[in-house]
């Protein structure tokens, strides 16, 4: 796959030139006159630099980029996605749209731009219906007191994400995983499953205030180190202290009140352009989202561009983590792991959740891990350690970001006891498995052996929480399901696909919980339970029992009240497609239910558009191809199909006891030397 392909899915770009601005003057000009490059080239030219650049290097010319009406074309694009739901063509953007997108422009390059106007707007959403009459009072008063983002914030917020992304995204810790490209809450839990094994204490720490709300002069003393121009950081500065809007509490109370009783006796109606809603199992599995994953910072204005500046300010602390780790290292060579190094690994790479037993004396050693404003840090030593490394943590926090933490936001757990984080157990038990080795002389070795594997499960009693919390069921410790009411009026095809693709989701979301078939499979009882319900009070049915007697066990057969008989057949109505056909509810047996997902995970893992980028860095040095013609004059160059020719001919001519003989000649030699 060439470096153009995979930069497609990445959305962000630059460029060498600088373009002269567009002038709302010009008006008669053809606007697409003026979109001569191709974006994904100048995103690709920008995440190269970022990447190739040391990590203390600064960037203090960008205003270059905020003049590219390409990026400009694209950030509408984007944005356009964003309210209507469809992705529109570059070339079929209106011409109108265009001029008021560079007008933007302009604007924005002459510091002329204002967070949040909108009784000034140069550009419109494309849900705007044109209008030349005069806006009345009221429509205008409430258009300035509603808390809908105008739709050019949105755009100038895609701009700058779009350029800034890439510079940061190159020197972020590789620790953190929330809020970034290629890293989400899985790798997570494999990144603890691969390396957290072995850890006795654990620091579950909770920073979700930074995410609610942080002093300007922090981030913008963070964003400083690496961003020096000037133009961007205005932006950035006064989409963080625009000034909040306080409404005054008098009747306001009651007029929302009013205002919903109106809106629940009202059917909304979309308009043309208007995206759809988010399908009912869709916003189902978005409620269950763990604690970690559930807030999103917003800071002012920022909008799409407060999660990277969140991962901006918290980055100070993973940097400071990654120096701790370094310097709370003591290696023991009594110990089974890490005995010389900090890389060291004494067991099978394949197996990494097995550690050997050990002695009393151990090697300290500590690791870290950080998704969005919480983070999970193991401790290999006494609980001592522990307590200081939370101590120097709260020490931090103040003088860093200016927010006291007490000690109930970091918590200190034994391995023992377990661990949640993201909706997971993170706990250890003692096994005694047959350990098989190549010994001496190629004789394979089998020995009892004793030591601890660290087991990730899904939380059950999080998954009953969540389903409580969403009328799905009631009672704690014998939950009993309830009807899904909200698909009520719904067909029995229409609600079992919707009901499919949660559960779908759901198995996805525990692929790497070592319980996946137990905790999917009472989240495919709850459903099948909740739907069963929901069918025997829409046909009359009484029961449960009913229902599956007549639709089976996973609600495959069609249902229909027992008064309507004059009915046609369901077996007609899909022959002629006046319905759709039904499909049962997924994972009715536990047979069907996918199995934990135990696929070995790099140590220093990072994602692929990553690892293109280093190869292509890598690719593009000269003196890369300087040491690379060398090594071929001085060693020649090998293919594996030679070596494996070679070796084919030996046995071939040589005939396989005389090979063998000679192997073993070679290495009674090497014995007698010894």
């Amino acid at each position: 796959m060439s470096l153009r392909q995979n930069f497609k899915q990445l959305p962000f770009i630059k460029s060498h030139s600088l373009f002269r601005t567009f002038s709302s003057s010009s008006s008669h000009q053809d606007p697409y006159s003026v979109l001569k490059e191709d974006p994904i080239d100048i995103c690709t030219s920008i995440w190269v630099k970022s990447f190739s650049s040391p990590s203390n290097f600064t960037f203090s010319n960008l205003t270059g980029f905020l003049s590219k009406p390409d990026l400009w074309a694209l950030a509408y694009q984007r944005s356009c996605a964003h309210v209507t739901g469809k992705f529109p063509p570059r070339n079929a953007l209106p011409s109108h749209a265009l001029h008021s997108l560079f007008s933007l422009q302009t604007a924005v390059v002459h510091n002329r731009f204002k967070w949040n106007d909108k009784a000034n707007q140069i550009l419109r959403s494309p849900n705007d219906k044109p209008s030349t009459k005069l806006v009345s009072k009221r429509k205008l008063s409430a258009m300035m007191e509603s808390d809908d983002p105008c739709f050019q914030d949105r755009v100038v917020q895609e701009m700058l994400l779009m350029v800034l992304e890439p510079i940061f995204e190159a020197r972020f810790s590789r620790k953190s995983h929330a809020f970034r490209p290629g890293r989400n809450a899985h790798t997570v839990i494999r990144t603890i499953r691969s390396n957290f094994a072995g850890y006795l204490w654990f620091l579950r720490g909770d920073l979700s205030e930074i995410l609610d709300d942080i002093d300007a002069d922090v981030v913008m003393g963070c964003v400083e180190k690496v961003v020096r121009d000037k133009k961007v950081l205005n932006l950035i500065k006064n989409a963080l202290r625009s000034p909040v809007r306080i409404r005054e509490m008098g009747n306001y109370g009651e007029k929302s009140r009013n205002k919903k009783k109106r809106k629940s006796t009202k059917k909304k109606i979309l308009n043309e352009n208007e995206p759809k809603p988010d399908p009912y199992w869709l916003r189902t599995f978005f409620d269950f989202a763990p604690e970690e994953a559930a807030k999103i910072p917003t800071y002012g204005y920022c909008g799409i561009l407060s999660p990277l500046l969140a991962n901006v300010c918290l980055n100070e602390l993973d940097q400071m983590m990654e120096e701790k780790i370094v310097d709370f290292f003591r290696p023991n060579k009594l110990d089974s792991i890490w005995k010389h190094s900090i890389d060291d690994r004494c067991h099978n790479p394949s197996w990494p959740e097995f550690v050997p037993s050990s002695g009393k004396e151990k090697t300290r050693k500590m690791e870290y891990i950080r998704y969005g404003g919480h983070f999970l840090i193991g401790v290999r030593g006494p609980r001592e350690d522990a307590v200081q490394i939370r101590k120097e943590i709260i020490e931090f926090c103040e003088r860093k970001f200016g927010i006291r933490l007490d000690n109930s936001k970091i918590d200190i757990e034994h391995i023992t006891r377990g661990i949640q984080f993201l909706d997971h157990i993170i706990c250890r038990r003692v096994i005694y498995p047959t350990l098989r080795y190549t010994g001496s002389g190629g004789k394979i070795v089998s020995e009892k052996g004793v030591g601890t594997l660290l087991s990730v499960t899904a939380c059950l009693q999080q998954c009953i929480r969540q389903f409580r919390r969403l009328k799905f069921v009631k009672g704690d410790k014998d939950p009993e399901p309830l009807p899904c009411t909200p698909m009520l009026y719904s067909g029995q095809a229409h609600t079992n696909a919707q009901m499919n693709k949660f559960l779908e989701t759901m198995a996805d979301w525990y692929r790497y919980a070592d319980n996946r078939k137990k905790v999917v499979g009472f989240c495919a009882y709850v459903i099948r339970s909740s739907l069963a319900k929901l069918y025997a009070a829409r046909y009359r049915l009484k029961s449960r029992a009913k229902v599956y007697k007549i639709a089976l066990r996973d609600l495959s057969r069609p249902l229909r009240e027992n008064s309507n008989n004059s009915a046609p057949e369901y077996s007609d109505l899909l022959r002629m497609g006046l319905v759709d056909a039904i499909e049962g509810v997924q994972f009715s047996h536990m047979s069907l239910i996918p199995t934990c997902d135990y696929t070995p995970f790099p140590r220093n893992w990072i994602p692929d558009h990553e690892q293109v980028l280093h190869e292509y860095i890598r690719l593009q040095d000269p003196k890369f191809f300087c040491e690379l013609h060398r090594s071929i004059k001085r060693q020649g160059l090998s293919l594996p199909q030679d070596e494996i020719s070679e070796i084919v001919w030996d046995y071939k001519t040589l005939g396989v006891r005389r090979y063998q003989s000679s192997g073993e000649n070679e290495l009674n030699n090497g014995l007698q030397k010894v």
